[in-house]
Parts: structure tokens; sequence; C-alpha cells
């Protein structure tokens, strides 16, 4: 999952090398937290959220084929 994550955002931004990706263990989930340059922040998050969501739900497919229940994160 942090491997995808990492993957899709370093092909979404400017800054590749700003990318990182910090996965900790909950409980009952995963969260994952990804890291980018503050420039790059409007192309993670894209027009009113939809390439964030986007990457969520990929995630969320990816989770799911695991049995696990991963939360993506963007700081």
């Amino acid at each position: 999952m942090k491997e995808l994550v990492e993957f899709m955002a370093k092909s979404l931004v400017d800054n590749p090398d700003a990318v990182t990706v910090n996965e900790v263990n909950g409980e009952q989930s995963i969260i994952l937290e990804l890291k980018v340059a503050p420039e790059d922040m409007g192309k993670i998050i894209g027009k009113q959220g939809r390439i964030a969501k986007a990457i969520r739900t990929v995630i969320k497919a990816a989770a799911v084929k695991q049995n696990k229940r991963v939360i993506v994160e963007i700081i």
C-alpha cells in the first residue's frame, strides 16, 4: 500500500524527491501519511479534492483485496 501511494504521488507532483509516505499501524487500521512539498499540495488535492478522493478510492480498493482497512491522510 505504501509503495502504491508513493508511486501515485510521485507521478503527480513537480518535485518527486519531496514525497514521503509514513505508515502508522493502528489498532484496527493502517494510516498512511502522505507528505509533499508545499507548492505541490494543490496537485495532490486537485480541484475540489477530486485527486485526493481518487487516491483514497484506489487505496481502499487495494486494501479490500487484502482484508485491511487503510486511511490516507495528506499532511
